[in-house]
């Protein structure tokens, strides 16, 4: 099991909110639940599930426009569910 934190700052677009949108999707594509927050969104799942829907989700929000993507990834925190 793997969590994840992923922050998504999409640059010079007029709108943030469908890059973030299309990273949340992506994720959930993957059969994951993302926990939206304010600053971040935490998914916890399957360490090659995780991994695979982050890349799939940084190509198909940066195909909107300049994006930035961190995430922290650990197999020692995971969210209590």
């Amino acid at each position: 099991m793997a969590s994840a934190q992923i922050s998504v700052y999409p640059l010079r677009q007029d709108r943030l909110g469908p890059a973030i949108e299309c990273v949340r999707a992506s994720l959930a594509d993957h059969g994951l639940t993302p926990e939206v927050g304010p600053m971040s969104t935490i998914v916890v799942g399957d360490e090659a599930v995780v991994f695979a829907a982050l890349g799939e989700a940084f190509a198909k929000a940066a195909e909107l426009g300049e994006i930035v993507m961190t995430v922290t990834v650990s197999n020692a925190c995971p969210v209590a569910r």
